[in-house]
């Protein structure tokens, strides 16, 4: 069954945004921590982001200051904000449970060129 939907990916310009959307599905999705993570080519799947059940956040040093994660417990969402985009970027993005992770969603790809 699938647990995690990811959508907002698309092309864009470096220095440009877009916001990644995470439909999930889980019974009391609020107490919960969840992830964005992305794959890029050649390398392994990494955290970007995290948001605690509590609201705490923490990036990625590499997206600090241009990412913003949050949610929305009463709509079972999370968001990735991400603005001032570079290629480095380049990924397909993936959101997740933290402590006791779901299937990998098909994932949203991003992809940061001029």
């Amino acid at each position: 069954q699938v647990q995690l939907v990811e959508s907002g990916g698309g092309l864009v310009q470096p220095g440009g945004s877009l916001r990644l959307s995470c439909a999930a599905s889980r019974s009391h999705f609020r107490l919960y921590d969840m992830g964005w993570y992305r794959q890029a080519p050649g390398k392994q799947r990494e955290m970007v982001a995290t948001i605690t059940t509590t609201g705490s956040t923490d990036y990625a040093d590499s997206v600090k200051g241009r990412f913003t994660i949050s949610r929305d417990n009463s709509k079972k969402m999370v968001y990735l904000q991400m603005n001032s985009l570079r290629p480095e970027d380049t990924a397909v993005y993936y959101c997740n449970y933290q402590s006791t992770p779901a299937s990998w969603g098909q994932g949203t790809q991003v992809t940061v060129s001029s």
